[in-house]
């Protein structure tokens, strides 16, 4: 994999605020023609750099206003039976975040629901996929900062 030079932060940093910005635009802003701009956008999808390109949806809009937090605790740690949770949470559509945690808590959740009546379906749902030792659920007031935008000036 080729290092990052400043013309490939620079298209993705504009591909993260805009990933439908035309080539001909994205090539001028970048100060380079469209063939090499293109050629950089293709090489930086074919090492796996930019993995997707999606249209992302306002929750509130599409009547998923409520965010809820989800920890969960297992006693349980088999391969086995990670496999059967992180299957069954992963058919949840619900859950739009799923992490594996290191200290108190095991797994984090991200869930988005239009109200709470909601959640607690998704709530059993989620208790009868696997052996839980404990759920708990935090229910977001406010969102204040939201993006999908990675800082760059790590980028190696």
């Amino acid at each position: 994999m080729k290092s990052l030079d400043a013309t490939d932060r620079q298209i993705l940093h504009l591909l993260q605020q805009d990933a439908d910005m035309p080539m001909t635009r994205l090539a001028e802003a970048v100060h380079l023609s469209p063939t090499p701009c293109w050629r950089r956008v293709q090489r930086l999808k074919d090492e796996g750099i930019i993995r997707r390109q999606v249209a992302l949806l306002d929750a509130a809009r599409l009547n998923l206003g409520v965010t809820v937090f989800v920890t969960v605790k297992t006693n349980r740690h088999s391969q086995a039976w990670f496999e059967q949770f992180q299957a069954a949470v992963t058919q949840i559509p619900e859950v739009v975040e799923f992490f594996r945690m290191s200290g108190d808590v095991d797994y984090l959740l991200k869930v988005v629901v239009p109200d709470i009546a909601t959640y607690d379906t998704v709530y059993k749902r989620l208790i009868r996929t696997a052996d839980l030792f404990d759920v708990s659920s935090s229910f977001a007031m406010e969102e204040i900062k939201y993006t999908t935008a990675l800082p760059l000036d790590y980028a190696v």
